[in-house]
């Protein structure tokens, strides 16, 4: 297989990660219109959330992007190419989130509303791995060199991990469980599904990581890997405290 894998559309031959992006979005925005709780959050409410979540995210995976390698990023502040060209996804969770809350804020909603948001989520990223890996080297999302058999040449005949197809996979996983999860209807309270989302997501893409070729300038970590364990430790502490808010039947608002 040859990186990048164009797609051919007639006579237009596409860059697959352009395409998959915007599949990404425009599937991710659908099936959050199809599967969102109407009852739980209003139409132009939820419209308003989305633009948040898409402004936080926006910011959140540049500033993350360029916390990657700090130095490089002090020596290119005037690069607008540079500073445009990546993002990260979990720069784009956490600061979507951020957008999310305060766009909540700001129109007087305290009811959660993250549970709506796990499925479009899982479906736009899975969505998404699939360009970054039909990409190849460039998309710089590849693993380090492996002799595993899962090893993929992308090109340059060193087999690398698929570090996008696990994610798709583990994607996949954590959808079915937290869809079970739902059927069954055992949440505890409002807001738990996507927590359980986030910390999942987090703890996966902190183990990860170690697997990517990204510099890891602090200690042993690279900059996704702290917003990963800042990410979890909030969601560890915020768990802990709805389950002692379900324990003692108090009603609990928050995402």
């Amino acid at each position: 297989m040859d990186f990048p894998v164009y797609i051919h559309i007639g006579s237009f031959k596409i860059h697959p990660h352009p395409l998959f992006e915007t599949l990404a979005y425009f599937i991710g925005f659908r099936v959050y219109l199809h599967t969102r709780s109407k009852d739980r959050l209003p139409l132009d409410k939820a419209l308003w959330v989305i633009v948040g979540a898409i402004i936080g995210a926006a910011l959140g995976s540049k500033i993350l992007y360029w916390l990657e390698d700090p130095l490089h990023t002090l020596a290119h502040l005037g690069d607008i190419p540079f500073l445009m060209a990546g993002k990260t996804i979990v720069g784009g969770l956490l600061g979507g989130l951020i957008g999310v809350e305060l766009t909540k804020k700001l129109i007087g909603w305290t009811r959660s509303t993250g549970d709506d948001f796990v499925l479009p989520l899982i479906v736009g990223m899975c969505i998404g791995r699939v360009g970054c890996f039909l990409t190849g080297l460039s998309d710089r999302t590849h693993g380090v060199e492996t002799t595993w058999f899962t090893g993929v040449d992308f090109g340059d005949g060193v087999l690398r991990h698929p570090s996008q197809l696990y994610e798709i996979a583990f994607l996949i996983l954590l959808g079915i469980v937290i869809g079970l999860i739902r059927r069954k209807g055992a949440m505890p309270w409002e807001g738990f599904l996507f927590q359980l989302f986030m910390l999942g997501y987090l703890s996966f893409r902190l183990l990860i990581d170690f697997l990517k070729p990204t510099p890891h300038p602090y200690w042993i970590f690279n900059n996704v890997q702290i917003a990963c364990i800042l990410g979890i430790i909030y969601y560890v502490l915020l768990i802990r405290k709805l389950r002692r808010k379900a324990h003692a039947h108090s009603p609990v608002p928050l995402l």
